[in-house]
């Protein structure tokens, strides 16, 4: 039998291996990241529980690198930063997903971050009952925007006739530069709408 091409694993080292597995669109499972990493599927119940705690792994990895460090800030720039995180690490892992969203979450950086979330809003006025549903409003607005990066520049067909879209589309953005500015928009009108909320608490 070869030697395994790793020597040592590491939770870092499944962790971005199961990222670029995920991110390379083939099967995802146990066997397939051994495969990628060059050990046995035993070798990795060493150190994870199974595909479950491999999608934590990934979890906790993306959220180093994309959501902010715990700092101060009012909750406006919360929001804004948490936004911003999620979208860019939806929009670089568009195929992760599924597997992020299919799963509960219990990584503790990344509950750590929508605690802080929560707890800015909670300490912003805003009533308990309407925090969790703000939490995964602003979650989904960021899921929404990073998988907008990935969609065609033509996002409707100008062949069609219609009233007011292709007036509108002729002289628009595209690709990239359409989903920033969209992106732009709607994030000054969550953050005016949720200003507006504390303003009436």
């Amino acid at each position: 039998m070869p030697r395994p091409r790793v020597n040592l694993l590491s939770v870092d080292l499944i962790a971005d291996a199961a990222i670029e597995l995920a991110d390379s669109g083939e099967t995802f499972g146990v066997n397939a990241l051994a495969r990628r990493l060059g050990v046995t599927p035993s070798s990795l119940y060493n150190h994870v529980d199974g595909r479950d705690a491999i999608v934590e792994l990934m979890r906790a990895r993306l959220g180093e690198r994309y959501l902010p460090d715990p700092v101060s800030g009012e909750w406006d720039e919360i929001v804004v930063g948490t936004v911003r995180g999620l979208r860019r690490l939806y929009a670089d892992h568009p195929l992760i997903v599924p597997l992020l969203v299919g799963k509960t979450i219990t990584d503790p950086g990344v509950i750590a971050n929508y605690d802080r979330l929560a707890t800015a809003l909670v300490d912003a006025g805003l009533p308990d009952d309407e925090v969790l549903a703000i939490v995964a409003v602003v979650d989904a607005f960021a899921m929404g925007f990073g998988l907008d990066v990935t969609s065609p520049d033509e996002i409707w067909s100008a062949d069609t006739p219609t009233t007011t879209l292709a007036r509108l589309m002729a002289d628009a953005a595209t690709g990239r530069e359409r989903s920033d500015r969209a992106f732009e928009i709607g994030l000054e009108m969550l953050v005016a709408s949720l200003r507006l909320r504390v303003e009436r608490t």
